[in-house]
């Protein structure tokens, strides 16, 4: 080899070469240049440093992949084939050995094969990607003879349909594994379901097809327009973009717009917004629109590369009116020119697929032709009563409504017809606990609440089945659940303002007042039930009062009750739980009571209550002299705050130790189907509700409701719903585990230990909620509401209940409520400590600093 100095002559042009080239991109922001730059880099590297190991003469260095498109960003892999005529001999194998430890030595990322032609062909065969990667196979130095024969017999046999039904698959299979949405959190810009691969996909085929190897070429053979051709460019250069800049920020190979880099992957896009949360919300909207785009375009483009290579024999297409027929199952435009014609023609599409269950989808030139007359949705065209008028029937048919929304978000025509729908296609809600996007997020809460209609799906949620099969028009949900997140992002009341657009809609388009009243209500309080159900307390007969006045009837208590239910559902799949179920319909009926005439008297709930724990505790071949002491312990708020399953359950296990000296846990699995619940009774004690959070947060059990009483006689009743995130399977097996050992901790007083910092995930840390702490009097004024907000982590209900011990604070209720990774819990508190306003400020300024520990 030759001397040293050649390699480090080689080491500082190569350096100096990338580093010009990103830089010439910072100020360019050009991603094709940039990728030409550090391929043309790469290539000199590797000729030098094959030249200096001498690996023969008949030996041929190629490269292949992305890298063999020359397609390189900052930190992308090599791929490099080394082609030999037989398999080389120990003198040639060093001398290769020696090359691939150079260009590791050199900080080339290679992969690397040494293969023959013979068995290039057969692994080409028997794998796609292996064949995939040879497709764009170019050569760097050596013996072009091999390449130029490799490449020969490998076109010569590629079967060109089988390749296109391969990479079909290979598509299918890898939008599966990213959840078959380009809407994920952190998305990867070259692997998600309209990332760069969806691109790569087109090109492939078309190459092996030899159709060509660009957008220009696929132009020329008219498989795509001139407009589609730009399109297809810039938005292949926006998420080409991001992904450089994703490598130049992380300093490695990062194709994943992770929550870390996002706040400066927007600035170095020019998008700062002087925040991190918004300018990340700013980025992810552009690169959700790109994507968008990419797999609108992959659609068309797929579907015209399938006709030129499986030609279909002229097929007899069923006419279903003048403008649309049946071709195969999918509808067929007959003109494709009549939507720009007349773009009424657009909205009968949709409506024609909802009224025909035999059809499955839209034949390609559907698809185009929709796709190009677009931007004929505008003003004069949404001011048209007919087309008013469709819009609503689309709305209101009774199959396919789901379905035809997605397919007009996905084509850009709803957001078309609904501009202030148009503004939140794409936007993300760092919130921590929506996992959608503001649009995808709504069409889901309108599949929710379609699904509520559909005797297939009533065993899901069989209440809200029910109550759905006696609305009148349940398509006004539809239009509520259309506009109860519109307004989001626009800063102000979304609710409040989204009503506002609702109500013009409604008028716009010739709604009945009543109608247009229900939809108004259902926007502005789409979020009052679950705030109530979740934070308020359900035994206060003012409560239950005040928000069955604000519903005014039983009509609209079902529909906000639906439309609650449908939006938390469609929030995350981690934010619904039985428990939230039960504290919802918990609430509606309550409500309902007072609607229907009954007097919210406490008396009157008293009385029942207690009767019904009588009846259940019969059940049990329990006399009432036999828990009468137990009982005459406990007070009005006790009964009024259970259940009276709970109340029997507790009696049941507890009343034969109304007055021990040591403490007495029982544990059984949730009634609501749901997690487990605790009660502990025993003696009261000073730190006592911190002493039990401590033992959950060191089982890693999430506490969902507390309930805290003292009996007359000074003893802690104190009960809990629990769930387990990790292993909700096994809480049978628990149960008399922490029976056991929680006993055993209290009965050993001593002091605290300190708490634990738990982890918070990555999103928590990059977008974090700021805490707060929120401290009122009630609304009589004898005890405090307290409510706090906080990323979620382990040990977070035990720091606030070390802080709420040391000030002497006395517990009645706690209700948590876990939103993703955002916690809001409230609590029903008092104590001197509260009464003083120094004292409250001080306790105030300490629980914050607990929630920020």
């Amino acid at each position: 080899m030759k001397p040293p100095d050649d390699l480090a002559v080689l080491r500082r042009q190569h350096e100096q070469a990338r580093a010009a080239a990103i830089e010439r991109f910072r100020a360019t922001q050009d991603p094709d240049s940039l990728a030409r730059a550090l391929a043309r880099a790469t290539d000199r590297a590797l000729r030098g440093l094959w030249r200096i190991a001498r690996p023969g003469r008949q030996a041929a260095l190629l490269a292949v992949g992305g890298y063999g498109r020359g397609d390189q960003f900052p930190h992308s892999d090599v791929d490099l084939l080394i082609l030999r005529p037989e398999a080389p001999d120990p003198a040639q194998l060093q001398r290769l050995e020696s090359f691939v430890g150079a260009c590791w030595d050199f900080g080339l990322p290679i992969g690397h094969s040494v293969r023959t032609v013979a068995q290039c062909l057969e692994e080409a065969r028997a794998d796609i990607t292996v064949q995939t990667a040879m497709l764009e196979m170019r050569f760097l130095a050596g013996a072009r003879a091999q390449s130029e024969e490799l490449d020969g017999r490998l076109r010569a046999g590629l079967d060109v349909r089988g390749f296109f039904s391969a990479k079909l698959l290979e598509m299918r299979q890898r939008h599966t594994k990213y959840d078959d949405t380009p809407y994920s959190l952190e998305p990867n810009t070259k692997e998600s379901p309209g990332g760069l691969r969806d691109l790569h996909v087109i090109l492939w085929i078309a190459r092996a097809a030899g159709f060509g190897h660009s957008w220009p070429d696929l132009q020329r053979r008219d498989l795509i327009t001139a407009s589609e051709a730009g399109q297809l460019r810039r938005n292949d250069r926006q998420i080409r973009r991001i992904r450089a800049w994703l490598h130049i920020l992380a300093g490695r190979r990062e194709d994943r717009i992770v929550f870390d880099l996002q706040a400066s992957v927007a600035a170095a896009l020019g998008l700062a917004r002087g925040d991190a949360r918004r300018s990340s919300e700013e980025l992810m909207q552009r690169y959700y629109w790109a994507a968008k785009a990419v797999t609108q375009l992959n659609t068309i483009v797929l579907q015209n590369l399938r006709a030129e290579l499986f030609p279909i024999p002229d097929a007899r297409p069923e006419p279903i009116d003048g403008e649309f027929r049946n071709l195969q199952g999918m509808l067929d435009v007959v003109d494709p020119g009549r939507f720009e014609r007349e773009p009424a023609s657009i909205l009968r599409a949709f409506l024609t697929m909802e009224r025909h269950s035999e059809l499955s989808g839209m034949t390609t030139r559907t698809l185009r032709a929709l796709w190009h007359a677009r931007a004929r949705i505008d003003g004069a065209f949404r001011r048209d009563p007919a087309n008013r008028a469709l819009f609503l029937r689309i709305l209101q048919a009774p199959r396919g409504v789901t379905h035809e929304l997605r397919r007009m978000n996905q084509w850009s025509i709803l957001g078309r017809y609904l501009p202030a729908f148009r503004r939140i296609v794409g936007r993300m809600q760092h919130d921590l606990f929506h996992v959608y996007t503001v649009d995808q997020h709504i069409l889901m809460v309108v599949r929710n609440l379609r699904r509520f209609t559909i005797a297939a799906h009533a065993h899901e949620y069989p209440f809200c089945s029910e109550l759905m099969a006696g609305f009148d028009r349940p398509w006004l949900l539809v239009v509520a659940a259309l506009f109860h997140d519109i307004a989001k992002g626009r800063g102000g009341d979304h609710s409040k303002l989204g009503r506002l657009d609702a109500r013009r809609f409604c008028r716009q388009h010739g709604m009945a007042p009543q109608d247009t009243a229900l939809v108004e209500f259902l926007v502005e309080h789409h979020l009052t039930m679950s705030s109530v159900a979740q934070k308020q307390d359900l035994s206060d007969a003012d409560v239950i009062a005040r928000f069955a006045a604000l519903v005014g009837s039983e009509e609209r208590l079902n529909a906000l009750y639906l439309l609650t239910v449908a939006d938390i559902r469609g929030t995350s799949p981690k934010v619904w739980n039985a428990w939230k179920g039960k504290l919802l319909e918990d609430l509606y009926w309550l409500a309902r009571r007072v609607l229907a005439g009954e007097a919210p008297s406490a008396q009157v709930r008293l009385d029942a209550r207690r009767a019904e724990a009588v009846r259940l505790l019969n059940l049990y071949a329990i006399a009432p002299e036999r828990y009468a002491h137990f009982w005459r312990q406990l007070d009005a708020p006790y009964f009024l705050r259970n259940d009276p399953q709970d109340i029997a359950w507790q009696t049941r296990v507890l009343h034969p130790f109304a007055d021990t000296a040591t403490p007495v846990v029982r544990a059984r699995l949730a009634p609501i189907g749901e997690g487990f619940q605790v009660v502990v009774y025993q003696p009261d004690q000073p730190d006592l509700f911190a002493r039990i959070c401590g033992y959950f947060d060191s089982k890693n059990l999430s506490v969902l409701d507390a309930k805290i009483h003292t009996t007359e006689h000074g003893y802690a009743l104190d009960s809990f719903v629990l769930v387990d995130p990790g292993g909700p399977s096994h809480y049978r097996d628990i149960l008399v585990l922490v029976e056991t050992e929680l006993a055993q901790r209290l009965a050993r007083p001593g002091e605290l230990p300190p708490p634990v910092r738990g982890r918070v995930s990555r999103r928590s840390r990059y977008f974090p909620i700021e805490p707060s702490v929120d401290l009122r009097p009630d609304e009589r004024g004898r005890q405090f509401m307290l409510s706090v907000v906080a990323n979620d982590r382990t040990g977070l209900l035990y720091g606030i209940a070390r802080v709420l011990g040391r000030y002497r604070i006395s517990l009645h209720t706690a209700r948590i409520t876990t939103l993703g990774e955002r916690v809001e819990d409230v609590f029903l508190i008092d104590g001197e400590a509260l009464r003083n306003a120094r004292e409250q400020l001080q306790f105030e300024t300490d629980l914050l600093a607990a929630l920020r520990a």
